[in-house]
């Protein structure tokens, strides 16, 4: 059974950037999409990027589309987003998705951006 973990959340300023990692072990995920999503207390969970299989093909929420980057390397088991220009809105749990018939989430990581 696989399991996700994310890290490289953390207390960042606006305008710098993080890497939040995914890393996926017991099984490969190479055969999924692979996505992100956040979610601030009394807030429903929100998409925030998608990658394909292979990685040749990302999608962004608007609210987030120029400043971050998905990215992924499956021999690596792997999925990243680099988040630059964050800004105090960023601030959330960040989890890292398996997307199949039996959607996976990791335990989340917490992003806060200062103003």
């Amino acid at each position: 059974q696989v399991q996700l973990v994310e890290s490289g959340g953390g207390l960042v300023q606006a305008g710098g950037s993080l890497r939040l990692s995914c890393a996926g072990s017991g099984r490969t995920i190479s055969n999924y999409l692979m996505a992100w999503f956040r979610q601030v207390p009394g807030k429903e969970r929100e998409f925030v990027a998608r990658i394909s299989r292979r990685g040749e093909n990302t999608y962004y929420a608007d609210a987030v589309k120029g400043r971050f980057t998905i990215s992924r390397d499956n021999a690596k088991n792997e999925v990243w987003l680099q988040m630059n220009s964050l800004k105090p809105e960023d601030t959330a749990v960040y989890y890292c998705k398996l997307e199949s018939t039996f959607d996976l989430w990791g335990q989340g990581t917490q992003v806060t951006v200062s103003s």
